[in-house]
């Protein structure tokens, strides 16, 4: 793409509706509207302030269009820094696409995915991490995914890593000093502050590198897998969660045979509910498949839900289950289905041998339901709540691209840590310390290369 032309699109959803709104944005986006909007009260586009809304017709060779409202935005205070002008008209598709077409026959390009905020990131009005974090805005499904969003677009990575990159970007021209000077034996870097520095810089690395795991699952939807025995009320669970018959629910065991997937909200949090196929052993080869299937989704699974039938396991069964499911990364839940079905003595005896079997805490936490209560659906969907811990003041890492370029920084931290453990020489410090900054700088786009950017921005939607 020429980052010199002038580009238009589309920033609103595709399709009919009541309002659409086009974009222009480069040296020629007041020329171009200049050419084919008249405003109501004479109003010259060109001489117009920066952050004007004028009311006008959009015509083209004598034909009127449509009648809209255009917005202009001078360099440099606008989102991409450059002239910008939003076109308000009205949402059929055929005004959408007559306008667009005029403005492409005016001289603008139609713009590549995500080339705004491109734009945006060339002209240093916002950094990488920021930029990244329009696309994560745009996608963000719940109260946290938002949250993540918008601490990223306000900087909350990159001022966490800004300061300390400055920092050991003095140290390490101090040390690059001292390169220079090395027939003379001189330091000009002191060991014991640089090494409480990237102490400070280790520390800093490790607190994001460990919210990456919470911060990309809440991007992406907590993966929530209801397994349990052919019958165990798994389907029925599901379909009472989301409040809908999304699963086939029948007496006859081995009716799920693959798995379904749906997501709801909790608690400002979005989890994706998986239905599984049973745990047994069988000759159903498709059955078979659906039970390999569960292995897969229970290993990628941050929240197990064991959904278990009192009626048709013993209190040992279900104990030698979650021995074997159980893992030190996966919360595991134990869900006692079917309560409305026993007596409350039958119950009563099922829970205390559950009770006298855990005397290692592998059941972490336990619910009593039945399906067909309502009440006994919203205290688990609240049971949800405290599962996942997130701070609203906190800046979590959701980023995979980030979080691999963070495990590099770390990688040089370390070394650098055992190079002044060793006493290395300053030229082998700086090579880390370099190694270190090129890091962090990727991150924000200090460092960056075509390829990294291309790879970010083609994922963004046209018009952004």
């Amino acid at each position: 793409m020429n980052i010199n032309d002038t580009i238009v699109a589309l920033s609103t959803a595709p399709g009919a509706a009541a309002i659409a709104v086009m974009r222009l944005s480069g040296d020629k986006a007041v020329s171009i509207a200049e050419e084919v909007f008249k405003s109501r009260f004479g109003k010259q586009l060109s001489k117009q302030d920066t952050h004007q809304v004028l009311l006008g017709d959009f015509h083209y060779k004598n034909t009127l269009i449509d009648e809209v409202l255009l917005a202009v935005f001078k360099n440099p205070n606008s989102y991409t820094g450059e002239d910008v002008v939003e076109i308000s008209c009205h949402g059929s598709v055929y005004v959408q696409q007559k306008i667009l077409k005029v403005l492409q026959d005016m001289g603008a390009r139609l713009a590549e995915p995500g080339e705004f905020t491109l734009r945006a990131f060339l002209n240093k009005k916002m950094d990488l991490a920021q930029a990244e974090a329009v696309a994560d805005l745009i996608a963000a499904e719940s109260e946290a995914a938002h949250h993540i969003a918008v601490q990223h677009l306000r900087g909350g990575i990159s001022k966490s890593l800004g300061s300390l990159r400055e920092r050991l970007l003095s140290f390490a021209s101090l040390i690059e000093l001292e390169l220079d000077f090395s027939e003379e034996d001189v330091a000009f870097a002191d060991r014991t502050q640089l090494r409480e520095l990237v102490d400070d810089i280790r520390t800093t690395l490790k607190n994001l590198l460990d919210s990456f795991e919470t911060g990309n699952a809440v991007k992406h939807g907590i993966p929530v897998a209801l397994i349990g025995m052919p019958n165990a009320g798994k389907s029925s669970l599901l379909n009472a969660l989301l409040e809908e018959d999304k699963a086939l629910v029948s007496d006859i065991a081995g009716t799920t045979r693959d798995s379904i997937e749906d997501t709801l909200t909790i608690g400002g949090i979005q989890y994706r509910f998986i239905d599984t196929a049973g745990l047994r052993k069988t000759t159903d080869i498709v059955e078979a498949m659906g039970v390999e299937r569960t292995q897969e989704k229970m290993d990628k699974a941050s929240i197990l839900m064991y959904v278990v039938d009192p009626k048709t396991q013993s209190p040992q069964a279900v104990m030698t289950a979650l021995d074997e499911i159980k893992r030190d990364d996966t919360t595991l839940l134990l869900v006692v289905n079917k309560k409305d079905l026993l007596k409350t003595a039958e119950l009563d005896a099922f829970l205390d041998g559950l009770d006298r079997l855990d005397v290692d805490a592998s059941v972490y936490d336990k619910v009593i339901i039945s399906t067909k209560d309502d009440s006994d659906i919203s205290a688990l969907k609240q049971r949800f709540a405290g599962l996942v811990q997130w701070k609203t003041g906190s800046a979590l890492v959701s980023n995979q691209r980030h979080w691999a370029a963070l495990q590099a920084a770390m990688a040089g931290v370390l070394e650098v840590i055992q190079g002044i453990e060793e006493n290395r020489s300053s030229d082998l410090l700086a090579i880390d310390i370099r190694q270190t900054l090129h890091e962090l700088g990727t991150i924000t786009g200090e460092v960056t290369t075509d390829d990294i950017l291309g790879n970010i921005f083609a994922n963004f939607c046209i018009g952004k």
